[in-house]
């Protein structure tokens, strides 16, 4: 199997072409390919695929072999390579995901703005549960599995956040809480859990627990959930620059409910190479 390998703020994909490769023969051994001691190493695996919907489909699955939705920084990515492949011939192209189709733009200077769509806010759209039916903004979640609770802003971006207000970023316990909360009985399908730090009026510090990979060095979709709450509560509006542990991330959104969110960062190739399928 061909591979190319990419990362976007340090968040990376093992990417397969699947005009090429079966989609079936990969995903079988997602986890050995995406294990860092034993195999490519990767937070997820993204296949190309052809679309009747749009000009490209992508797929991605998590390392633990789970699928996801959507991801905002593999988008970033897979918009540079279906371009550097000739699959695609214009820089602003459709992509077909399981949240919809998004529209990401190869700018000149090499970074990719992605219209990432409108953010879902009511508790159904999430999902989440025991919130109430509308938007769920500082509202209290009482954990039973870490002892704790938190008021929480959750945002789906075609998949789930929760994310969360602290004063360190840096000390937040992300390997210890992210998982527990990820599988909290108030999310029926999981959910990312961000941390987030304001450092000034529009700069905030972010730490994320994803749904499926653990922790990640970046996530795009999380980033945007966690700007979109910031404006809900009141911290910032218009966007915001976010620091992440991977690199820096630039979100834009009016406040409101029917506008789209937009995401601006980097994607970089880091090598490429064929894996031995068994």
């Amino acid at each position: 199997m061909h591979f190319v390998k990419w990362q976007a703020c340090g968040n990376d994909f093992v990417f397969v072409n699947g005009f090429e490769e079966k989609l079936e023969d990969v995903t079988k051994y997602t986890k050995e390919i995406c294990h860092r001691h034993f195999g490519v190493g990767a937070d997820g695996i993204i296949f190309i695929l052809p679309s009747d919907k749009a000009d490209l489909k992508m797929r991605i699955f998590n390392s633990d072999g789970s699928e996801a939705e959507m991801c905002g920084n593999g988008i970033r990515a897979f918009a540079k390579w279906a371009l550097e492949l000739g699959l695609v011939k214009e820089k602003r192209i459709s992509v077909e995901t399981g949240a919809g189709i998004l529209y990401p733009e190869v700018l000149d200077n090499g970074l990719v703005r992605v219209d990432m769509g409108k953010p879902h806010l009511k508790a159904a759209e999430i999902p989440a549960v025991g919130f109430g039916d509308g938007p769920i903004i500082n509202q209290t979640l009482a954990s039973e599995k870490t002892g704790k609770s938190y008021q929480v802003t959750c945002v789906s971006m075609g998949n789930p956040h929760c994310v969360i207000f602290v004063d360190d970023a840096e000390k937040a316990d992300v390997t210890g809480e992210g998982p527990l909360l990820e599988t909290d009985p108030h999310f029926p399908k999981k959910t990312n859990v961000e941390f987030l730090q304001q450092l000034g009026p529009h700069h905030f510090r972010m730490r994320v627990w994803e749904r499926g990979a653990g922790v990640t060095m970046a996530c795009g979709t999380g980033t945007c959930a966690a700007v979109t709450a910031a404006i809900l509560n009141g911290k910032v509006t218009g966007g915001a620059d976010v620091t992440l542990d991977g690199g820096d991330l630039h979100i834009e959104w009016d406040g409101n409910p029917e506008s789209h969110v937009f995401m601006t960062g980097p994607a970089v190739k880091v090598f490429e190479g064929d894996y031995p399928l068994p």
